[in-house]
């Protein structure tokens, strides 16, 4: 049996699947603020009465690194940054804490200016008077040579309790988006740390001693244990398990859109032809590009819990978000709260929700049902709005899936699938307000939950090569390896799926992994000096493709297959 949990903002769902079935599914309350108890209560209702020998995984997905960023709930971080000649690292400033210091490695890993420890040895006393415990250190060329990032970590560690490297989490070379994930990284870490401890400590007073995953942005999954250093993963860790719980539902005649609408946030993805689309380079948060591989998608700070208010005598929703609606014991005001005064939520203090909504229906000097409903008709209009925006932005640059580039494909849905708490009641909303076929999801719910305990691992490796230098690096791997001369591309793609092979079954894969290997980068160039070859820089990326596991292809085929998808209400 597997269990899939998603650690959400307003709520966590988990599930445990076996023999081809969803055995149990739960819905409780997140309380942020005691992490522990709201997952340990989760697991406990989902494995009553089940040997902990019988369940083989655990798989999770969280959305609470996602909303910290989207509300700005974010802890201070020190970025040090250096260049060189060429580009002026101050145009990337991110963050108020943001320090440009002398020292460049140029493309080939070679030194051209050192550090000046001075510099970064005040900078560690400015972060101690300012109480600035994590940071993050870049470096243009730290790819090829992560020497400076190496010796700015150093010294900054007498100050700070985290400092992340950008060597460290990714080999493109990309300098303006290396510093954004960098800085995410760190921020994001006391978030998913608390997430980690509480989850860790849950299984193991229930007396689970099993593997236990984290879904990734790409809609793989990662060790647990391996996410507490790679926390920017989580970023796009709930949208990752919208599309993975919707994968099976997707038309593979045409492209879908689908909303999975939470009670912070409301994620986007784009289905062609039932393939998930591919962010390669990076996903991107908050109009920040990142190097995080990530399928795509898009979150917007809208959800059933967002704020609803009259401003300037127009309704507002969002993005702002004071807890739980009112009828389950909130402050302000939501779109939740207006499912209760039209009778389609029950289960809390419709009073309450009256009450509240009823102060922003005299401000708009409009009945109490009429209010309800221009709330929901304003939020559905908001989300379609960005789905529009991101489809735009799909079609105006090449489209990737996660098999392949579709050269010269435009993305026009012709259906919509709905997931999450309000899904169908929203569903015929969206399907007025856009013209497009929408329905609900089975299993809406907890839909994410789902999506988690159906991901199958994915990793990757990126291998550079020097033939002059002798010299084959995989910084990410801790991995380095003398070469002769004549190394050529066939030789790194080979070490490379041999590395990868090696991470893959580190990491819980099975042995038939390298059957699913694939190519997403192999280059090339010749380096000359005094118009002759001395030799040659190659590098390749190789990854295993996401998907869902082997051991869910039955209840994908079996269950999910006999379900009809449900009459918009």
């Amino acid at each position: 049996m597997i269990i899939g949990l998603d650690v959400g903002g307003t709520h966590t769902d988990g599930v445990l699947i076996g023999d081809g079935a969803i055995l149990a599914q739960v819905k409780v309350a997140t309380d942020t603020g005691n992490l522990f108890d709201c997952v340990w209560a989760c697991l406990d209702k989902l494995t009553a009465n089940v040997e902990p020998g019988a369940i083989s995984r655990a798989v999770l997905s969280t959305t609470l690194t996602t909303n910290a960023i989207a509300e700005g709930k974010l802890e201070k971080i020190g970025v040090v940054v250096s260049a060189g000649p060429g580009i002026d690292p101050a145009n990337f400033q991110i963050g108020s804490h943001y320090y440009c210091v002398s020292g460049s490695i140029d493309h080939r890993g070679r030194e051209v200016q050192p550090l000046r420890a001075g510099e970064i040895e005040e900078i560690a006393d400015i972060f101690l008077a300012q109480n600035i415990r994590r940071a993050a250190v870049i470096s243009k060329f730290s790819v090829r040579n992560p020497k400076h990032e190496l010796e700015m970590a150093r010294i900054l560690s007498r100050a700070c309790d985290i400092v992340v490297a950008g060597h460290s989490l990714s080999a493109t070379l990309n300098f303006p988006r290396r510093i954004v994930t960098a800085w995410l990284n760190a921020a994001v870490h006391p978030i998913h740390k608390l997430f980690f401890e509480a989850v860790k400590q849950s299984l193991k007073s229930k007396g689970f001693e099993i593997p236990i995953y984290v879904l990734k942005a790409d809609g793989g999954t990662m060790s647990f244990e391996a996410s507490i250093n790679a926390p920017e993963q989580t970023i796009f860790s709930g949208p990752a398990a919208s599309v993975l719980g919707a994968l099976p539902f997707a038309s593979r005649q045409g492209d879908t859109l689908v909303l999975d609408v939470g009670g912070t946030t409301t994620d986007i993805a784009v289905f062609a032809h039932g393939t998930p689309l591919l962010e390669p380079l990076g996903g991107e948060v908050s109009g920040r590009k990142t190097l995080i591989r990530a399928l795509k998608t898009s979150s917007i700070a809208l959800g059933g819990d967002s704020c609803v208010e009259v401003v300037d005598g127009d309704l507002r929703i969002g993005p702002c978000r004071f807890g739980s609606a009112l009828a389950y014991g909130g402050s302000h005001p939501t779109p939740t709260d207006a499912l209760f005064v039209l009778g389609k939520a029950h289960s809390g203090d419709v009073d309450a929700a009256r009450r509240g909504l009823g102060l922003v229906s005299d401000r708009l000097e409009t009945g109490l049902e009429e209010t309800a409903r221009l709330v929901l008709a304003l939020s559905c209009r908001k989300i379609l709005r960005a789905a529009r925006e991101m489809i735009e932005e799909i079609n105006g640059k090449p489209v990737y899936t996660v098999k392949e580039l579709l050269g010269g494909y435009k993305v026009n849905p012709t259906e919509i699938l709905v997931l999450g708490g309000p899904a169908p009641y929203l569903a015929p909303l969206i399907e007025e307000a856009s013209g497009i076929a929408t329905c609900a999801v089975p299993q809406w719910h907890v839909t994410n939950a789902i999506g988690a305990a159906m991901a199958k691992n994915t990793s990757e490796v990126t291998l550079f090569a020097d033939t002059e230098r002798g010299l084959a690096l995989a910084p990410e791997e801790e991995f380095s390896r003398p070469i002769a001369k004549d190394f050529d591309r066939k030789a790194a793609l080979r070490l490379a799926c041999e590395l990868l092979h090696a991470k893959c079954l580190k990491a819980g894969a099975s042995s038939e992994c390298e059957n699913d290997l694939e190519v997403v980068e192999d280059s090339q160039f010749n380096m000359v000096r005094d118009f002759c070859t001395v030799g040659r820089n190659i590098r390749v990326r190789v990854q295993t493709r996401p998907g869902l596991i082997e051991e869910c292809r039955y209840l994908s085929q079996s269950f999910f297959n006999c379900c009809v998808l449900p009459e918009c209400i």
